[in-house]
């Protein structure tokens, strides 16, 4: 199975930055997406921002030009700047990974994974 732990959410006011981090381990072996998900009471979940193991990066509208997507490879994890932050923005976000797994020469073999979810608080 794969793990995936995320951190740094908290109440933070309008206009504000905060920075969350999602680290991998367990059963993968070959990280491709890395990517953030958010969802509030209401509504469906959306991806907020993507990131492959070639570098393309994709954001919904509303992040895009404040926030920032990264990634670690050698730590298996990854990052989510965010900036300019609004009251909209509140929602429990969550870390999506999909990758490949190897446990014998010949076998390899699809995975992914959801975080438990790391609340983000907007408010004055």
């Amino acid at each position: 199975q794969v793990q995936l732990v995320e951190s740094g959410g908290g109440l933070v006011q309008p206009g504000g930055s905060l920075s969350l981090s999602c680290a991998a381990s367990g059963s993968i072996s070959n990280i491709n997406t890395m990517a953030w998900y958010r969802q509030v009471p209401g509504k469906e979940r959306e991806l907020v921002a993507q990131v492959t193991s070639g570098g393309t990066r994709n954001y919904a509208e509303s992040a895009k030009g404040r926030f920032a997507i990264s990634r670690d490879n050698s730590k298996n994890t990854v990052y989510l700047q965010m900036n300019s932050l609004k009251p909209e923005d509140t929602a429990v976000y969550s870390c999506y990974v999909d990758g490949y797994y190897s446990d014998s020469p010949l076998t390899s073999y699809y995975v992914d994974g959801w975080g438990k979810g790391t609340l983000v608080t907007v408010s004055s």
